[in-house]
């Protein structure tokens, strides 16, 4: 939207033509400027990032309406400024429908007289500087709409928020975080995530553990879980970790997906100082940090987004376009201008401010189809009559493009459920530009495969083999998450069928032929040591079936198959091409056996896998044949003990195969 002008904000011809040539030029300087940036960052032991002239100004005003303001965090919201002699806070809101703001807050006993602020044309955009407002103190913006009604708002912008059950915002300044992960942000910079391995922890802090005994819910601090968490996940193998629930959000129940506080870590946990330090101590461990991000919808909640300023502001105007029947929340309009640059900004605001490694977008079908969870009469057409919001594409399209085109190494990851096309590829190639996504297809199947009785699993034999069919039209990672253990789908052990060590036996099984599989690798907490009861949020992991056997030998195993994947080229440097996998035998349903091999680039590293229900056969080579130079690694075979198997398992899964091997057969990690 382009600007409109003001006698009070241009005076002259020439100021007039220095302000439409800046602001064309200024989006262009912006990228090359955050490409010196992380450059200069890298060369550093600490960096500390240095606050903004913080006025809104008519630039801002200009890149914002044009949706390209990517830096517009450090303008909107409340941020500790000097201006002249004074120190204050300068509060800056968008509320184009109100008729009149005012910041109120323990600054000034809540009075909405006492800081009124003004309002900025073209946009909308109220400010005020407030010299008695201090670090620390709530706040809350007082709307006035065009009705009359008063609504007490936190900050869309806030940088930290009042722990719940309280809504107001909290005044921090997060312009001097210090960093000392210059080295891992170097490595980011230059890293190619498609021939890498990544094996993803998904957590959730709040109820990953708890401190026993306290009066509150005994959650571990954002600096307790760095450090518990680090020697965790370093003992185990993975490479990333994936939180949920960072961005503020009111109701533990949603376990973050309802955010009122995009700008805002969680209070939960801690100040922004702390989540920082998590961040950076991951960093420090080599441990990439992923957070899910939901830019999909967003709650109904008297102090968020909806109907910010007695309209709606944030979200489409037209309940069929903006709102989720099924969720009861509001979904954002795509096609404004604002909105876009709130959402994209936000996203840079992780990566860049807080130097994450990634984002997980959640709900990306429900954004990309406007009749998504709607009975007929629910939803409008698009202009050409389909279901396609061509609004939500443009708007992944200019996501993805800044977010990565910004911070290379980044990667974006979609959860996507549906068969859309290209949504890896590239913008250019009318694709969506996501640098991954789940696999929800190959994750359906799997778990539906895995739940059946060896003697019926022939006769669903091709669900294993058909995400092959597939699997390299999108850069996949192969995910088990939290939304596989909840609402009576059963953890991943209770999925499995029979009684005891045979539930353990299947689900090793099921974890071998995950690891095998082309794509990258995601696991939810508890499912790597047997969580028996489903996940909630209001409780911790059940820690203390490690101190039986068979949870800890499952444990043992996944740490022994992540260092397996992890060390082993073949297993994920050409995960997304078809010369990186080879059938041997993808057929032989009556004994549910796969047989394959991983090959990287050189072929010197092949690798053969199967995974088998616990069946006896009396030759288990199956045509995998390999040069003396040559290494041949077969995970979970079942083999005949002959004079011809030579089965060699490693000291660390001894007791695993005590408890599984029949008289007559062993369940093997060969190696020859």
């Amino acid at each position: 939207m382009a600007v409109k002008k003001t006698t009070a904000q241009q005076t002259n011809t020439t100021r007039k033509t220095a302000v439409k040539k800046s602001a064309v030029k200024k989006p262009a300087a912006a990228k090359t400027a955050a490409k010196k940036s992380t450059a200069k960052k890298s060369a550093k032991t600490v960096t500390t990032d240095k606050p903004a002239d913080y006025r809104i100004g008519e630039l801002d005003q200009y890149l914002f309406g044009q949706g390209t303001h990517y830096e517009i965090y450090k303008k909107m919201g409340a941020h500790f400024v000097k201006d002249g002699k004074k120190t204050g806070v300068y509060f800056a809101v968008w509320a184009p429908h109100a008729r009149s703001v005012a910041v109120v807050g323990e600054f000034n006993g809540w009075s909405e007289d006492a800081n009124v602020m003004t309002r900025q044309e073209p946009l909308g955009i109220y400010t005020a500087f407030v010299p008695e407002a201090q670090l620390g103190q709530l706040y809350k913006y007082c709307i006035e709409t065009q009705t009359g009604d008063k609504l007490y708002k936190a900050d869309p912008f806030a940088n930290s928020a009042e722990l719940r059950p309280g809504t107001a915002s909290r005044i921090a300044d997060i312009s001097h975080l210090k960093w000392s992960d210059s080295v891992w942000m170097k490595h980011r910079a230059e890293w190619d995530f498609h021939s890498s391995p990544i094996s993803i922890y998904e957590a959730h802090i709040g109820s990953w553990m708890r401190h026993p005994g306290r009066e509150d819910e005994g959650f571990y601090s954002y600096r307790e879980f760095a450090h518990a968490a680090t020697d965790y996940i370093k003992k185990m193998g993975y490479t990333h970790i994936e939180l949920m629930g960072i961005s503020e959000y009111p109701f533990d129940g949603s376990w973050g997906y309802q955010v009122t506080g995009y700008y805002a870590p969680t209070s939960r946990y801690g100040t922004p100082e702390d989540f920082a330090y998590m961040i950076n101590y991951f960093h420090k461990n080599k441990i990439g940090v992923i957070l899910d991000w939901v830019p999909a919808h967003f709650p109904r909640d008297a102090h968020g987004l909806a109907d910010f300023d007695g309209t709606a502001t944030f979200e489409y105007a037209d309940p069929k376009k903006g709102e989720h029947p099924d969720w009861g929340t509001k979904i954002f309009d795509y096609g404004k201008a604002e909105v876009k640059n709130f959402l994209i900004a936000n996203a840079l605001f992780w990566i860049e401010h807080y130097h994450i490694d990634g984002l997980r977008v959640d709900a990306v079908a429900s954004m990309l189809y406007l009749d998504y969870g709607k009975e007929d009469g629910q939803w409008i057409a698009n202009k050409y009559g389909s279901n396609e919001n061509l609004e939500a594409i443009e708007f992944f399209k200019h996501l993805n493009s800044v977010t990565t085109g910004r911070n290379p190494g980044a990667l974006m990851i979609a959860e996507e459920s549906t068969a859309w096309p290209k949504v890896t590829g590239k913008p250019e190639d009318d694709g969506l530009g996501f640098s991954l996504k789940w696999n929800m297809g190959w994750m359906h199947d799997f778990t539906e495969y895995m739940k059946l009785d060896p003697y019926f699993r022939k006769g669903d034999h091709y669900g294993m083999t058909f995400a092959l069919t597939y699997a390299y039209s999108e850069n996949y990672i192969l995910v088990l998450s939290h939304d596989e253990v909840v609402h009576l789908k059963c953890s991943m052990l209770n999925k499995m069928p029979g009684l005891g060590f045979e539930k353990f036996a299947n689900l090793k099984v099921g974890y071998a032929f995950m690891m095998g599989h082309p794509g990258k690798k995601l696991l939810f907490m508890g499912q790597d040591f047997g969580q028996l009861r489903e996940w909630s949020e209001a409780r911790e992991l059940d820690w203390y079936l490690l101190a039986e056997p068979e949870h800890q030998a499952l444990q043992n195993f996944y740490r022994d198959l992540l260092h397996l994947y992890t060390h082993n080229k073949a297993m994920y440097e050409q995960d997304t091409c078809m010369e990186g996998f080879e059938w041997v035998n993808a057929d032989d349903s009556s004994r549910s056996i796969y047989s394959f091999i991983r090959h990287s680039n050189s072929k010197s590293d092949s690798m053969g896998a199967r995974t088998a229900r616990e069946i006896s056969i009396a030759n288990f080579r199956d045509g995998l044949y390999f040069p003396a130079s040559r290494r041949m690694i077969v995970s979970l075979l079942t083999c005949t003990r002959n004079a011809n198997s030579s089965c060699v398992i490693p000291a660390s899964w001894r007791y695993f195969f005590k408890l599984q091997t029949k008289p007559s057969t062993v369940h093997a990690f060969l190696s020859r």
